[in-house]
């Protein structure tokens, strides 16, 4: 669904990235000599806290929604206890898992990973045990309001759940990873995979890695009636199988909970909290929620996106006609508080069949007939109004908080928006703890492409949306409706990146802020 994600939408993201000389400086020695994220240089490790007001729906008939939540962000990060998944997880490929992460003071971690052969996590597969350690390093400014960190690893085992399962991992590992190693395996017994002293040959051939544990983020929410939820956010998996294994995050994967502050109720956070590599959890068989798409659809809070988007989704939909409508919010920062620019979308759908990957996943075409996007600060303005005439809306007359209209123009290169444009989306419901109904749409590639042909479909999801019914939505960042467009190429970004970043400096040294 190209309008799913303006997050997507644009690999450009106008904001306020950096500010002043020397970081504008950084950035292009960063994009122009390929160094990674963790060798730039940053000022000295301070720890403050992020704190925004979470999403408030005024019109929201869910009594739960109406209480206001603050959230808070430290930097660095506290990870000490364990953090456990809150619901079966599913992975690009698509792999089926839950988590269970610990983290001690003396900086050792020990992570255990159940995979699963179905998508409902109910028949274990294999579980791996890591341990390691973990080392906090220095605050993102690739991400904000992420902190890098380092890991090393010191053991990894895998115990086989059953002969069936140990069929299908031995198939898609080399014959020197099966037939001393894999081969001996028994189910129910640990076998080592990985030590200090033996390569990680037969780890990366799984798709194993474990660099999501370089960018990190723990955010407290603290509700009205005094009670508290605490989440772990870490970073992406890399939707291509062949990537993840030296993909250095720059957005998050769903978030891991608080064993001691979570959501409650939460069955699945006690199983996978009592667990271990020779007891998986076995999920609870929830009860199948038909998909039904008429209404509205928002973000449940700020959302982040590789590539250094923020961004809020609001998607409306209407079955009767097959047409939709969203809004994508950017965001300069974590806390989608500093807006700069919303991207307006619409156009039609078609549901197909039922997922063969993804049981319960239904699939979808999503077709964008057209974009409307707002400038919300004076450096997107000024950079819009640079483009040539006819690559994005008509020439000239940007200007903060005014509409414009790209289809005239078939979209606007410096946005790398395409169109009109189609896309092969995959959709699924779940409802909450509180019964109350989740959309979940198709993951958006790392790399920027567009899933505009049917073999790129999505093989795993984007953080749900919660129905918000009632109309009209009035949520405290921001509030819009949304599918995703087409985004420029990974080389195109980076152009954009520096030009984006030229901009902002430009505009800062003029003292247009």
């Amino acid at each position: 669904m190209k309008c799913a994600d303006a997050g997507n939408m644009s690999n450009g993201r106008f904001s306020h990235l950096l500010r002043g000389v020397w970081l504008f400086w950084q950035a292009v020695i960063v994009v122009g000599t390929g160094s990674k994220l963790w060798e730039v240089p940053t000022g000295p490790f301070t720890s403050s806290s992020n704190v925004s007001e979470s999403l408030q729906w005024d019109h929201c008939r869910y009594h739960h929604l109406k209480d206001r939540v603050r959230i808070t962000a430290d930097i660095p990060p506290r990870l000490d206890g364990t953090w456990v998944s809150t619901r079966c997880e599913v992975r690009p490929g698509p792999e089926f898992l839950t988590r269970s992460y610990s983290f001690h003071p003396n900086r050792h971690f020990q992570v255990l990973q159940h995979y699963y052969a179905d998508s409902s996590c109910e028949d274990p597969a294999y579980s791996l045990m890591i341990r390691g350690k973990i080392r906090l390093s220095q605050a993102s400014w690739i991400t904000r309001g992420a902190t890098e960190a380092e890991h090393h690893l010191s053991k990894v085992g895998i115990v086989i759940h059953s002969l069936a399962a140990k069929k299908r991992l031995a198939s898609r590992l080399p014959p020197a990873c099966v037939s001393p190693s894999l081969g001996r395996a028994v189910p129910g017994k640990l076998y080592e995979l990985y030590n200090t002293r033996a390569g990680r040959a037969c780890l990366s051939a799984m798709g194993f890695s474990m660099m999501e544990l370089g960018l990190v983020r723990v955010e407290t929410q603290h509700h009205s009636h005094g009670g508290k939820v605490q989440e772990l956010f870490l970073g992406d998996i890399h939707t291509d199988w062949t990537q993840r294994t030296q993909h250095r995050p720059t957005g998050y994967q769903q978030p891991l909970q608080s064993a001691m502050h979570h959501i409650h109720p939460c069955p699945v956070c006690a199983l996978v909290y009592r667990s271990s590599e020779q007891r998986p959890p076995v999920l609870p068989r929830s009860a199948a929620v038909p998909l039904s798409l008429a209404g509205h659809w928002v973000s449940q809070h700020c959302e982040t996106r590789p590539n250094i988007l923020f961004l809020t989704r609001d998607f409306t939909f209407d079955p009767s006609q097959h047409a939709w409508e969203g809004l994508y919010r950017h965001y300069s920062d974590s806390a989608c508080s500093q807006p700069t620019f919303t991207l307006r979308a619409s156009g039609h759908y078609a549901q197909g069949n039922p997922s063969s990957k993804l049981p319960g996943a239904s699939e979808f075409v999503f077709k964008v007939t057209q974009v409307r996007v707002t400038a919300m600060d004076k450096p997107t303005v000024k950079l819009l109004n640079s483009t040539r005439r006819g690559k994005c809306g008509l020439a000239g007359g940007w200007e903060v908080g005014v509409e414009k209209d790209l289809t005239p123009t078939d979209g606007c290169t410096v946005l790398g928006i395409k169109l009109p444009h189609k896309e092969y989306e995959l959709f699924k419901m779940e409802l909450d703890h509180r019964k109350h109904p989740l959309l979940f749409t198709g993951e958006r590639p790392t790399d920027g492409s567009s899933p505009d042909r049917p073999l790129r479909r999505p093989t795993s999801f984007q953080v749900p949306m919660m129905l918000c019914s009632g109309g009209e939505t009035q949520p405290s960042y921001s509030t819009f409706n949304s599918k995703q467009v087409q985004l420029a190429s990974g080389s195109e970004m980076v152009v954009q990146m520096v030009l984006l970043v030229l901009g902002s400096a430009l505009c800062s040294w003029l003292g247009v802020y």
